[in-house]
């Protein structure tokens, strides 16, 4: 087979050719659904584009997918694991909600639902966790995990019709051989099951699934809008809301059922709040107020914190993984292969080590605050920064540190509206894909839903679809 690499470098001579190719890639994308509104009005559907792309699948070796997608029911455990253990979740946080608001709010929700008593013993978890592959020259080079998102994990429908976009190109292209490398992709009806389940087993015919959205731009609501079909489909209502709109319309009845706008809400899916600038004073009664009902929440509080880098951080710590999983050592096995270093910046000796660390060889690391959405990571020269700056303040207690992953490069062309056609080196993010459904003590769903695979240029560090950064892409199996 010939690679994609090679066929670029022989198509970028003929820009004729390669703009003829483009065009119909990004056609073929439009035809099989794959938009999204454009900036200048992010408030209508009027105007869209296409949710940017790369031209070609980039290679990525089937054992590593393999490896990713065997271990994702055992995290999807783990994370149901940790939302239901205050003390683990209080110890792990101690340091980081004395100094990042952000976290402290969401844990202080989260205590005053344990001391209530929890009104809903239905859990539904849609969990992402993130890989790249470390490049090594001197062995083999590993799946290692970069994080675990527990909270409005994006990109489910325009991954799902990707790869017919590139095997259809790649067909184009007169590489034959190499279209039988694609897989679809089944994402977004596996996690709207999920959400499906949890409205079952609320058990009102009549209550709604509440999709909690942006306040202003919702650039990504036709994404959305598949997801909402899927589930329509099951004769299951769904509703879009606000925190304002929660916040002024909706209210607790007697026996704790959530109503807004008359209408009773079986589940919550969260589709916005995991960053700071999501929240108004207004937001966090809105969100106490969910999180105090009898709806199902996905995530609820627990899960949402199980998410944080901290928690990540603490995870990697020897005899950790056994808490939750004892007497399965082949279990923890697994998982702690995919683990990279990751280290404390706690007060204490522990901390300070960390810090004189990270100094030393900024370059190695990368420091990451307890934020999602990407952009958010902090690199080389701008560590040594921020860690000089903090290493005798409390504040970096809101960080953690992370070995940095050396990812391979490989050559491709991203598509984005409105930018130049060029050869890019790039690197890619496996995002594995998690559905789990709990009711009371019994796990009556935990799959492994499938996987997305997001690309960018090589010269950026941090960055992910949703700060513009990230393209979408398909693995062409090696």
């Amino acid at each position: 087979m010939m690679t994609t690499s090679e066929f670029l470098q022989q198509i970028i001579r003929y820009p004729e050719t390669l703009n003829s190719l483009v065009s119909e890639a990004k056609e073929c994308a439009f035809q099989h659904g794959n938009i999204i509104r454009i900036n200048e009005t992010p408030t209508s559907s009027e105007a869209v584009t296409y949710l940017p792309f790369t031209l070609f699948p980039s290679p990525m070796p089937k054992a590593i997918i393999l490896q990713a997608l065997a271990v994702q029911s055992h995290f999807n455990i783990l994370v149901d694991k940790i939302s239901q253990d205050p003390d683990f979740l209080e110890e792990a946080l101690a340091g980081t909600i004395q100094v990042d608001d952000f976290t402290a709010n969401l844990f202080n929700i989260f205590k005053q639902i344990q001391q209530e008593g929890l009104t809903q013993s239905i859990a539904v978890g849609l969990n992402r966790t993130d890989y790249m592959v470390d490049h090594r020259e001197d062995g083999p080079s590993p799946l290692k995990q970069v994080e675990i998102n527990t909270i409005a994990a994006g990109g489910l429908y325009a991954s799902d019709c990707l790869p017919v976009v590139h095997r259809h190109i790649l067909r184009s292209a007169g590489l034959l051989e190499e279209s039988k490398c694609v897989q679809d992709r089944n994402n977004c009806p596996g996690m709207c099951a999920a959400l499906a389940k949890g409205w079952e087993l609320y058990g009102q015919q009549k209550a709604v699934i509440l999709f909690l959205v942006e306040s202003h731009a919702q650039i990504n609501k036709l994404n959305h809008r598949i997801m909402e079909k899927n589930l329509w489909d099951r004769n299951i209502p769904v509703i879009r809301r606000k925190f304002e709109d929660v916040y002024r319309r909706g209210s607790l009845h007697d026996d704790r059922r959530l109503l807004i706008d008359g209408q009773e809400v079986a589940v919550v899916y969260y589709r916005y709040g995991y960053m700071p600038n999501n929240y108004t004073e207004q937001s966090w009664d809105a969100r106490l107020m969910m999180e105090r009902s009898l709806a199902v929440k996905c995530p609820d509080i627990g899960t949402h914190l199980a998410g944080t880098k901290k928690v990540q951080q603490v995870l990697a710590r020897p005899g950790v993984l056994e808490r939750f999983f004892p007497d399965q050592p082949q279990v923890v096995e697994q998982m702690r292969a995919t683990f990279v270093g990751l280290y404390t910046l706690d007060m204490g000796p522990e901390g300070d080590k960390t810090v004189e660390m990270a100094l030393a060889a900024p370059e190695r690391f990368v420091l990451k605050p307890q934020r999602e959405g990407g952009g958010n990571n902090i690199y080389g020269s701008e560590i040594s920064e921020v860690l000089q700056r903090l290493k005798d303040s409390p504040e970096r207690m809101a960080y953690i540190l992370m070995d940095k992953i050396q990812p391979f490069i490989v050559k491709n062309i991203l598509l984005k509206r409105g930018a130049p056609l060029q050869i890019s080196n790039c690197v890619s993010e496996l995002g594995v894909l998690g559905a789990y459904v709990r009711n009371a003590k019994d796990m009556v769903m935990n799959t492994c839903v499938g996987h997305l695979l997001r690309t960018k240029s090589s010269e950026h560090s941090d960055g992910g679809l949703t700060a513009g950064v990230s393209v979408l892409d398909s693995p062409l199996l090696i």
